[in-house]
């Protein structure tokens, strides 16, 4: 056959309008229009069928372009017309039923049976991400499925069963996923897990074997198999006093890796924390293994039950459900029982010394010469009676104390007496005013690891010194003795994250609370609009040993940058907007102009903005000042729009007289197809009232350090140095009315997850060890959903979230409800990170 002829540029852009009235965009048109192979029978379709006076969405027109190439093999127009009127009656809603459709012809004629039709595309096919994850689920359980190897042929396998071939494929695929986190745990720890038992098991080529071309690749490692937790012992390797002890242990745990995370309730968690909980939790995950959240709640005095919910809130926000929730005081009657039997074998004893007494004893503040406490040689009958009165309020706080009778010559401070037990008259949150005696960490800690059969008792290297103590007091009471092992603490440069210096700031005004965006509460951070997934990928690449870690700020920043660089929508956004008025544009103009919501993530989909005579650009992308390295808008300048088809060109500028600020820019749109390729293209928001744009923003806030230096605990005077300039609120942003749809699309995601997760927890997961107290936190799907869950990046301007401060009454309206802003809603955004700088740009 002769080629076909190529249509010239005229006849392109002919075939292109046409195109454009079925409901394609202007660039999908174009491509239509170019491709020879779409051109003419689509051209066919349209023409025939009369498509441009049918109501055909864009959605369809997609369908109708896919259908177009194959509809030239069909027998007739009576046939494609069949097809057409299915796709544009919503009958066909994918290319794989527009495919069927086409297929059924090939073995059947006109007329057509519609009920049987309809089977074999099918058409009326409905199932809900529910009983999609459900079916998922069932289908690795059935078939005996290894891991995330398997993710390809799992999906393969669904799409082949009959009544799954018409499901949705990205919702098929995330249902499967789903099912594979659920079952075997985050992708990248399974894998590489996996990887580096499979290059054990690959023999290594000796040196001697020369002519071997075989190469041993190394093995792929998780923070969790090497350096400090590669090197931890095994369940069960931690040496006991008496071999039953072992014994008994592995039995309670099946041989499996128990851990804790033991928070003290009197404070809110830090960045800092975030890297104990990963190593808590994902250590014995990556094992198979179990994770107590256990309250440390042996301080009444210090201790407030909105801390305790917190606590349970971040953890599961970091996406970690605890096997169970303890706590310590869980324990009290058995702690008490073996405070008694430390004096019984008088390895404890009940001092009455005063505080300033037991401190010089110790040697004072240079822990100098140590003397043995007066009472430390008293008879146990005595020390027993008096603890028994201790009990029983007979001692005011600080009139006696109950200490362990350790080793005055070790060079370990650790060593010498510690308090076991102090009388503290506080209700306890739990207990009430049961308990007049209260353990302190010293005591309780080591001991209650014990009850738990926690098999790697991890914590920070402040704790190294302690561990002496704790392997002391559980030999001295013959109990099974967990090892003790100590990693790093994570610091961050730039802040405090002491409870004392945070909650000075709250009363005294300098922040607003301590969820506080410029705070590195883990609260604030979150409120920040910070993705938990951002914060465990950066306490990852850290990795784990016994140093400290002391990070820069901008360290943590671009990690955070990274992460949501191709994981959030992008909007159209003006920071600080400047009118730019089209003269070349009638009053009433208006085009749609569809844009993706992330050009490298399709599944993210479009969104649709109007183009009208009045847009708005972001103020520093005009300047009167032009220069060879400038790019953007002056006077007689070219510029590109994002998604505009052609530049426009700045004609004139209008001022205000009073400040001869440019309030106005007067442009030119290089409509006539005569104009350059612009080099360079900026964002902006046009002016169109009965679509609702632009969406106007309250506040943007611009979060910037709180402190001048990398070290303000350090300063005598940490208040002195504080940033004056730490937040920038910005009035009277505006966002492309993408923005109302995307945020209800994003929260009723985050509430489907969180809604599923939650009942999953609940249902089996155990929330306690003892007691059935109304005061325990339990899971709940709010704990993971907040506004902060609402994140997208405003073109070149930054990331941002919306803040708590909000009121988007549309959120919580049917799904079937088109968003819209109320009188009394208010968009507030927090800055959550700045785009990385962009040599092109030129300010």
């Amino acid at each position: 056959m002769p080629p076909k002829p190529t249509l010239t540029t005229e006849e392109i852009d002919v075939l292109a309008e046409k195109f454009e009235t079925i409901g394609l965009n202007q660039a999908k048109a174009k491509d239509a229009a170019k491709s020879p192979k779409i051109a003419e029978p689509l051209k066919h379709l349209v023409e025939t069928f009369k498509l441009a006076e049918r109501s055909v969405s864009d959605k369809q027109a997609s369908l109708l372009v896919h259908f177009a190439p194959p509809s030239s093999k069909l027998s007739n127009d009576q046939e494609r017309k069949y097809i057409v009127d299915r796709i544009i009656d919503g009958k066909l809603k994918s290319t794989d039923q527009v495919n069927a459709a086409i297929k059924y012809f090939e073995t059947h004629s006109l007329p057509v049976d519609d009920s049987a039709f309809d089977e074999e595309c099918g058409v009326g096919f409905s199932i809900t991400p529910e009983d999609l994850y459900a079916r998922a689920t069932s289908y690795v359980t059935a078939n005996a499925v290894s891991g995330w190897q398997s993710l390809s042929a799992v999906i393969g396998g669904l799409k082949t069963t009959p009544d799954l071939r018409w499901a949705n494929p990205l919702d098929l695929k995330n249902a499967v996923e789903k099912a594979f986190v659920d079952t075997f745990g985050r992708k990248e720890d399974a894998l590489a897990k996996l990887k580096a038992e499979k290059a054990k098991d690959v023999k290594k080529p000796t040196s001697k074997d020369s002519t071997s071309e075989s190469v041993q690749e190394p093995s792929v490692k998780t923070v969790f198999e090497q350096g400090f937790l590669g090197g931890l012992h095994k369940p069960g390797g931690n040496p006991q006093i008496k071999p039953e002890l072992r014994e008994k242990h592995l039995a309670a745990t099946g041989g499996q890796v128990w851990t804790r995370f033991p928070p003290e309730p009197n404070g809110y968690l830090h960045i800092g924390h975030s890297k104990a909980i990963f190593v808590d939790f994902g250590y014995a995950a990556h094992h198979g293994g179990k994770t107590y959240l256990r309250y440390d709640d042996t301080n009444p005095e210090a201790e407030e039950g909105r801390y305790f919910e917190s606590i349970l809130e971040t953890v599961r926000w970091l996406g970690y459900e605890p096997w169970k929730i303890t706590y310590s005081s869980d324990y009290f009657d058995q702690l008490y029982n073996l405070a008694v039997e430390l004096i019984k074998r008088d390895k404890g004893y009940v001092c009455l010394c005063t505080p300033e007494e037991i401190h010089a004893n110790r040697g004072g503040e240079k822990s100098l010469t140590r003397k043995a406490c007066l009472h430390r040689t008293r008879p146990v009958a005595d020390s027993l009676a008096d603890f028994q009165k201790m009990k029983e309020g007979e001692f005011a706080p600080g009139e006696a104390v109950l200490r362990m009778k350790q080793d005055l010559e070790s060079g370990n401070p650790q060593m010498w007496d510690l308090i076991a037990y102090r009388v503290l008259l506080s209700p306890h949150h739990r207990t009430g005013d049961r308990w007049k005696v209260y353990p302190t960490y010293d005591f309780t800690h080591c001991l209650v690891d014990s009850f738990e059969n926690i098999s790697h008792s991890l914590c920070t290297v402040e704790f190294v010194l302690s561990r002496e103590s704790y392997d002391w007091l559980c030999d001295v009471l013959e109990v099974y003795k967990p090892r003790q092992s100590e990693f790093g603490r994570l610091n961050v440069t730039g802040t405090v994250m002491s409870k004392r210096k945070i909650l000075k700031l709250v009363k005294e005004g300098y922040i607003r609370d301590w969820d506080d965006p410029r705070l590195y509460t883990l609260i604030a951070l979150r409120r920040r609009g910070v993705p938990p997934g951002a914060i465990l990928s950066f306490v990852s690449t850290l990795g784990v040993s016994t140093s400290t870690t002391a990070i820069q700020v901008t360290r943590l920043e671009q990690t955070i940058r990274q992460y949501l660089e191709n994981s959030v929508p992008r909007l159209l956004m003006v920071l600080r907007p400047l009118k730019v008025t089209i003269e070349n544009l009638e009053e009433d103009h208006i085009s749609i102009v569809e844009k993706p919501l992330h050009p490298k993530v399709p599944e993210l989909g479009n969104s649709k903005v109007p183009f009208t005579k009045t847009i708005y650009i972001e103020s520093e992308d005009f300047r009167l000042e032009d220069s060879k390295d400038y790019f953007r808008l002056a006077p007689g300048k070219t510029v590109g729009l994002f998604g505009v088809p052609h530049p426009i060109t700045c004609t004139s500028y209008k001022t205000d007289p009073a400040t001869s600020t440019v309030v106005e820019v007067i442009a030119r749109l290089e409509n006539s197809g005569q104009a350059k390729k612009p080099k360079a293209f900026i964002q902006w928001v046009a002016e169109h009232a009965p679509s609702g744009s632009p969406i106007r923003v309250d506040e943007a806030r611009i979060f910037h350090q709180l402190f001048k230096s990398d070290n303000p605990a350090a300063s005598p005077d940490y208040l002195a140095d504080i940033n004056p300039d730490s937040l920038e609120v910005v009035k009277g942003a505006l966002l492309e009315t993408g923005f109302l749809t995307l945020a209800k699309k994003l929260w009723r995601d985050a509430i489907a997850e969180s809604t599923a997760r939650t009942e999953k927890a609940l249902k089996e997961n155990e929330t306690r060890v003892n007691g059935t107290d109304d005061d325990t936190p339990r899971a709940t799907s709010d704990q993971l959903v907040g506004k902060e869950c609402i994140r997208f990046q405003g073109l070149r301007v930054a990331y941002f979230a919306v803040d708590k401060d909000s009121t988007l009454r549309f959120l919580e309206e049917g799904d079937d409800v088109v968003p819209v802003l109320k009188d009394g809603d208010s968009i507030v955004l927090n800055r959550i990170v700045s785009l990385k700088e962009d040599a092109g740009k030129t300010a």
